[in-house]
Parts: C-alpha cells; structure tokens; sequence
C-alpha cells in the first residue's frame, strides 16, 4: 500500500512537528521489550536518527520504502539490524523497535478530531511502519545468517591448527570428523605452513578423529599427495587398532606412507630421519 502524496506530507510534518513526544511514546514502547539491555541515552539515539530518517524519506515524497528518496531510511534500517545481530538481540525485539513507532502515532494524533481523514491517515501511516519494519526484521535474518557464517568458518580455522614440533617438522592434529570443506581448510593450512617454515615433513595426527572411512581417507590422501608436490613426506600418526581393523576391512591403502600408532612414535621415526640425512 503507497501513500499518497498529501499522506506522505501530513506524516513528513507530524514527525517533525511532533518529534518530542512521539520520540518520548515510541521509547516508552521498545523499552517494554528490551528489559534495560540497552541504555536510555543509546536509545533515544536510535529512534531520533530513525525518526529523522523516516522524515526526509517522507518529506522527500517516498511513497514506500522501496522508493529512491527511501534509500537513506533503508540504510538506517539495515545498519540498525547488523548492529542489533552483533549484540545478541532477537529479530522480535529488534523489529519491535520500529514498530514502536506505529504505536506511538495514536498519541501524538489530533485525539479531538477523529474524522475520516485522521483514521485514513493512521492507517497509511501504519502500513508504511509495517513495511519498514518487516524489512528490519528481513535485514536482521541476512546479518545474523552472515555473522553465525564468519563464526562458524572461524571455529573451522581454529579446529585445524598446524603447530611446529620440532626444527623442519609441523603438525596437525586432526580431532573430529573429517569432512570436505574442513578437509580442504586442512589442506591449505599445511601447505601454506610449509612454505612459511620450509618444513620437510608433516605429521597428521588423528588420534582425535573417531573413525576413519573411505571418504575420510580420501581427504588424508589429497592432503599427503599435495603436501609431496611442495616437497615434504608425511606421516599419519594416531593409527588405533579400531582404526587399522577399518582401514583393513575397507581396503584402503595408503601405499608407501608411513604410518604410527601414536604422535610421539610418529615425532621419533622424524627425528631419526633427520638424523640420518645429516
């Protein structure tokens, strides 16, 4: 639903004639929800700038929010729910804090002319807060979507660390299931480690990892494979005999790669190679 042109300008002027108490109603509506998470002082921020915002949109004749003279109100709008996900609120409480603005409108209305005009006037004006609102809580989705997205590929970074050992060797203890897109993060970690540190061997450690079949395997293969190609051997170490019964059961063959039962076996037979070539 649009408004119409001379709706637009009665609401444009009822925000700016009416600012202080219908910031005041709107306030009092959104602290209803938000139960003292937020200060007085950063809320009366936000809704002046958002009553701000909806006047220039209004003054300069936006019909809905979609329109060029909303872009800035739609800016406000998107920034106000990135923060609001960022500092743990919920979608509810942060669409309630435009709808606020439509509850507060009665209070601030002509109470002694309730005609016709007033009524069509309320009811413009709520649709628009409708739709400002229902894209706050669209926006929120998309920004919540997108920081659980960046915190989750950041505990993947932190699942996959690669630690030095010893002189000329790097780890990577492995610790719960091996799938492609971790594997992948597996992979471009050692190998980026090995270039940093020049490191001739590689261990990958899955003692942490709770069985092993054929796909996870594959992973540790690619990974050994492409670690050959920067020029480093590999050893797999944290072979349990759960584990060698599976890999034997399965077929699997890891051909001329080393393999040991534990880290420490697998960090000697390194050491005693280095030695040797010395």
């Amino acid at each position: 639903m649009a408004l119409s042109t001379d709706e637009a300008n009665r609401f444009a002027v009822l925000l700016e004639e009416k600012q202080d108490a219908l910031i005041a109603a709107w306030n009092e509506q959104i602290v209803r929800t938000l139960r003292g998470r937020l200060s007085h002082a950063e809320l009366q921020r936000q809704t002046s700038e958002l009553r701000k915002g909806f006047h220039q949109a209004l003054a300069a004749d936006a019909r809905t929010l979609n329109d060029e003279a909303a872009a800035e109100l739609r800016a406000q709008l998107s920034e106000l729910s990135a923060s609001r996900a960022r500092q743990g609120f919920t979608a509810t409480e942060t669409a309630v804090s435009v709808f606020g603005l439509k509850e507060a409108l009665p209070t601030v209305l002509d109470q002694g002319a309730v005609d016709s005009v007033t009524l069509r006037d309320y009811v413009a004006f709520s649709a628009f807060v409708d739709a400002a609102a229902l894209f706050t809580f669209d926006s929120y989705v998309r920004a919540r979507e997108a920081l659980i997205a960046d915190q989750a590929e950041q505990l993947l970074e932190l699942s996959t660390p690669v630690v030095k050992l010893w002189e000329g060797v790097v780890a990577v203890p492995l610790v719960g299931t091996l799938d492609s897109a971790r594997a992948q993060v597996v992979m471009e970690r050692l190998l980026q480690t090995l270039v940093d540190t020049g490191s001739p061997y590689a261990i990958i450690d899955i003692t942490g990892v709770p069985a092993v079949d054929t796909q996870v395997a594959q992973h540790i293969l690619k990974t050994v494979v492409a670690a050959r190609l920067m020029g480093a051997d590999c050893i797999i170490s944290g072979i349990r005999p759960q584990i060698a019964q599976t890999i034997v059961a399965l077929g699997i063959e890891f051909g001329d790669i080393a393999t040991k039962a534990s880290l420490a076996d697998a960090l000697r037979y390194v050491i005693s190679r280095t030695r040797r070539e010395r």
